[in-house]
C-alpha cells in the first residue's frame, strides 16, 4: 500500500493517463496533464529555494490552482499550510507566524493583505499570485514546459505534509501535523468504505481548505483514478444543476447543505439520478433532516465522524450493511474507536463517555505546542473532546462536545438531543441550543431557531417540545432568528450565540 501522496498521483497518471482527473466550469485535465503541470509546479518551487520541509500556504478558494498547487508543494517535498481566503489579516497573520511559512500561493483578491503581511514577517520570502500580477515568482513561470524530468526529494509516509489549523474554539488555533502516512491511509480507507472506483466524479463543493474536502473530495479521487467536479461556493440550485450537468456520482456536504438543497421546492429525485450515495460530516445531522433528504431525493446519506486531527474520518455509516440514523457508524477501515470514563477506562456499551481514537490517520502531534499535544495524546490514542456512546455493534453516537453540555439544576443536557426534536418540527428548518446562566438552576436551555413558517410563535415551540422531552431539558427561551452563524463549511457555530450572552 502506497502511503504517500505525490504517490498517488503518480500512480493514477501511469494507471489511468486519459482519465479527467478534475472539471472546473469549462475547463478539465486528464491525468496525464496534471501530472505534468505538478512537475512543473514543483520545479517552479525548487528553483525558487522551496526546499524539502519547508512551508507554503494556500489562500485559495476553490479552484483548479488549488489541486495543482497543493500536489506540486507536496511533490517539491514541502509541507502545504491550507487557510481559509476569507481569514482576517490578523487571523492569517497568526498561522503564517506559528508555522513559519516560507511562502504564500493566492490570488490578486489578497494582494494588499499579503503584501503588507510579508514586511511584517521575516520568514515569508515569497509570494505566488495566480492571476497576472507582479510578484517574485509569476504562477505563469510555473507552467513553463521543459523537457527536464523533475527529480522530486525522497519523500517517506512519515514525514510532514500538510499543517492544518483547527478553528481555535478554545484559545488560538493549534496547527494539526499531518505526515503523508496519515493523509494517505484515510484517503485509502475512504476509498474502500466508498466503494470508489475511477468511473466515480464527485463533486467538490466544501472548501478544500478543509479537511473533509482535501481527503475525500481530493485525496481519495486522486489516489483512485476519479474525477473531481470543482464548483466554486456552494448555491444549492448550482450543485443541483451541476450534479445533472455533469453526471456526478457521490456528493460530499455538511448538514447545512443537504437542508438547502431539501428546500429547494422545484427539484425532484430526477435530479439526483446519477448519484450513488451522500456523505456527511462536519457536524451532527439532525435525523429528521435525513429522513426528509433521502425522501424527497431517493438517495442515501452515509453520516461519518472526522476530526483536522484524524485527517478526518474515524466512524462512518457502511455503504452496504446497516445503516443506522443518528448515528455516525462504525469504525472505518485500519481505525479503533473506543469510549471512554474521565480515567481513560472504556465504559459499557450504551454509557457515555469521551470518544477516542487510535489508528495511522492520527496526527504526529500540534506544532509547537508539546503540552497540548500531550494532552491530546495519550498511549497512541487521540482524545477528541466528543461526548458518545456506542452500542452493542459498535455504532458510535455523538453526543455532544464536552464543553457544549448544559448543567440544568444538577441534570445533564446535551444541547444535540434538544436540537433533534425542535428538528421534528415541520416549520424549524434549523436550530441550536445553548445554555445561559440562571441563578436559580445554574443554567437553563435556550434555543435558536430559523423558522419558514412566519405565524410560528414562541408557544408553538415550547408546546411542540413539552412531552417530547423531560421537564429540565425543555427550552425556556427561544429566539428566532433569520439565519445562524456558520463557519465556512456550513457548520453552525453554537460559540457565536455563548459570545453574545456573555457581551450582553
Amino acid at each position: 500500500m502506497v502511503l504517500n501522496l505525490n504517490e498517488n498521483l503518480k500512480n493514477s497518471a501511469a494507471r489511468f493517463p486519459s482519465n479527467i482527473a478534475y472539471t472546473f466550469l469549462n475547463q478539465s485535465k486528464t491525468y496525464a496533464e496534471l501530472d505534468k503541470v505538478v512537475d512543473c509546479v514543483a520545479a517552479g518551487l525548487t528553483s525558487a529555494g522551496i526546499k524539502k520541509g519547508d512551508k507554503v500556504a494556500l489562500l485559495l478558494g476553490n479552484c483548479p490552482e488549488f489541486v495543482t498547487a497543493y500536489y506540486g508543494i507536496l511533490r517539491a517535498g514541502g509541507v502545504v499550510v491550507p487557510i481559509n481566503p476569507t481569514y482576517t489579516s490578523g487571523e492569517i497573520s497568526y498561522i503564517l507566524s506559528n508555522s513559519h511559512t516560507k511562502a504564500v500561493i493566492t490570488d490578486a483578491s489578497l494582494e494588499s493583505t499579503i503584501s503588507l503581511l510579508k514586511e511584517q514577517l521575516e520568514h515569508l520570502k515569497m509570494v505566488i499570485y495566480t492571476e497576472s500580477i507582479k510578484s517574485e515568482l509569476s504562477w505563469e513561470i510555473l507552467f513553463q514546459e521543459t523537457n527536464d524530468i523533475f527529480v522530486s526529494p525522497s519523500i517517506q509516509e512519515d514525514d510532514l505534509a500538510v499543517i492544518l489549523y483547527t478553528s481555535g474554539t478554545t484559545g488560538k488555533p493549534k496547527g494539526a501535523m499531518l505526515s503523508h502516512r496519515n493523509m494517505a491511509s484515510n484517503a485509502e480507507s475512504n476509498s474502500r468504505l466508498t466503494e470508489f472506483t475511477e468511473e466515480d466524479r464527485i463533486i467538490a463543493v466544501l472548501p478544500m481548505f478543509h479537511v473533509f474536502s482535501l481527503t475525500v473530495c481530493i485525496n481519495v479521487p486522486i489516489a483512485c483514478g476519479g474525477t473531481i467536479v470543482i464548483v466554486p461556493k456552494f448555491s444549492p440550485s448550482e450543485v443541483i444543476n451541476t450534479i445533472r450537468r455533469e453526471k456526478a456520482t457521490l456528493f460530499a456536504g455538511v448538514p447545512t447543505m443537504f437542508s438547502f438543497m431539501h428546500q429547494l421546492p422545484e427539484t425532484t429525485a430526477e435530479d439526483l439520478t446519477s448519484i450513488r450515495a451522500c456523505f456527511s460530516g462536519g457536524s451532527a445531522l439532525p435525523v429528521e433532516l435525513l429522513h426528509r433528504f433521502e425522501e424527497k431525493y431517493n438517495v442515501p446519506i452515509l453520516e461519518g465522524y472526522g476530526l483536522s486531527e484524524t485527517a478526518p474520518t474515524t466512524a462512518f455509516n457502511p455503504l452496504r450493511g446497516t445503516r443506522k440514523p443518528g448515528s455516525v457508524g462504525i469504525d472505518i477501515p485500519g481505525v479503533k474507536n473506543k469510549v471512554v470514563d474521565p480515567d481513560g477506562m472504556e465504559v459499557p456499551r450504551g454509557e457515555v463517555g469521551e470518544l477516542i481514537v487510535k489508528g495511522p490517520n492520527v496526527m504526529m502531534g500540534y506544532l509547537g505546542m508539546p503540552e497540548a499535544t500531550s494532552s491530546a495524546l495519550k498511549d497512541g490514542w487521540f482524545y477528541t473532546g466528543d461526548l458518545a456512546r456506542m452500542d452493542e455493534e459498535g455504532y458510535i453516537y455523538i453526543v455532544d462536545r464536552k464543553k457544549d453540555m448544559i448543567i440544568v439544576g444538577g441534570y445533564n443536557v446535551y444541547p444535540r438531543e434538544v436540537e433533534e426534536v425542535l428538528y421534528q418540527h415541520p416549520a424549524i428548518v434549523e436550530a441550536a441550543v445553548i445554555g445561559i446562566m440562571d441563578n436559580e438552576f445554574g443554567e437553563i436551555v435556550k434555543a435558536f431557531v430559523v423558522s419558514n413558517d412566519e405565524s410560528i410563535t414562541i408557544d408553538d415551540v415550547l408546546h411542540f417540545c413539552q412531552d417530547k422531552l423531560a421537564k429540565y431539558k425543555l427550552p425556556k427561551q427561544v429566539e428566532f432568528m433569520k439565519e445562524l452563524p456558520k463557519n465556512s463549511t456550513g457548520k453552525i457555530l453554537r460559540r457565536a450565540f455563548r459570545v453574545e450572552q456573555v457581551e450582553v
